[in-house]
């Protein structure tokens, strides 16, 4: 078993390297966001490469296809071993998945073989949970550490929900840091979409307007089920290296 490395210092990261995880997924977007946001980026695509990062992001894509190749690559051990030694770890949409230590539907493979994910998160997600593609929507979140980051202009993040998933539940350690009302139309399309899939319903939760956690922070990792990269909002991404610089 490799040797879990602790993430550096936070006196030597005045420009830390944050590595995306670039098997698949809207990789370029991130690393513009984290450029602007004050961090040296690198693409991450085997587990040599994740011995040296001081932060990781994980991003929006398919996370059937990013835990498959992430295990074809060797990169899947290494990562959770990284993880469970503190490297901080952001997860957009997908990434958030995979952050999960628990799915309500993963995904399966032909040989009937679940989807794993990386983990580190105590919370339950359910993927593609607000519905197909066309049920993609936008909405505006207060989320108040964002606030903190510039303190001058505080305004409500715009987010991007595409294909999203939602978190059902948390553990005690979990910080929810924002959520959404799941309208009918959310709650119809989304039931539609798991009874094709062959899916059970989320405990018939949705009706009546229940909130639903949509951005999660636990220690060093931080996820979202939207799309922070794709707006221009680039608050998200400087949380994220102050808490990788220990200032968050």
């Amino acid at each position: 078993m490799n040797q879990t490395l602790d993430p550096a210092p936070s006196s030597a990261l005045e420009r830390p390297l944050v590595g995306v995880l670039a098997l698949q997924g809207d990789v370029r977007e991130h690393e513009h966001a984290l450029r602007e946001g004050g961090a040296d980026v690198v693409k991450v695509r085997r587990p040599e490469e994740l011995e040296r990062l001081d932060g990781l992001v994980l991003p929006g894509g398919e996370s059937t296809a990013i835990d498959k190749l992430a295990r074809t690559f060797g990169v899947a051990e290494p990562l959770k071993e990284r993880i469970a030694g503190g490297l901080p770890v952001y997860g957009s949409c997908a990434g958030l998945i995979l952050l999960a230590d628990r799915l309500a539907d993963p995904a399966t493979d032909l040989s009937g073989v679940p989807q794993q994910t990386f983990g580190g998160i105590d919370m339950l997600v359910r993927r593609n949970a607000f519905g197909r593609q066309v049920d993609s929507f936008e909405a505006d979140l207060d989320i108040a550490p964002v606030d903190a980051v510039d303190p001058g202009s505080p305004r409500p993040v715009r987010a991007v929900f595409i294909r999203a998933p939602w978190v059902e539940s948390v553990g005690d350690g979990v910080d929810v840091l924002a959520t959404v009302p799941v309208t009918y139309r959310h709650a119809h399309d989304a039931a539609e979409h798991r009874a094709d899939a062959g899916a059970p319903d989320a405990d018939g939760a949705e009706a009546g307007g229940v909130a639903r956690i949509v951005a999660v922070r636990s220690g060093n990792l931080l996820a979202t089920s939207f799309h922070p990269e794709v707006t221009g909002e680039r608050r998200i991404h400087r949380l994220f290296i102050q808490i990788i610089r220990g200032e968050a």
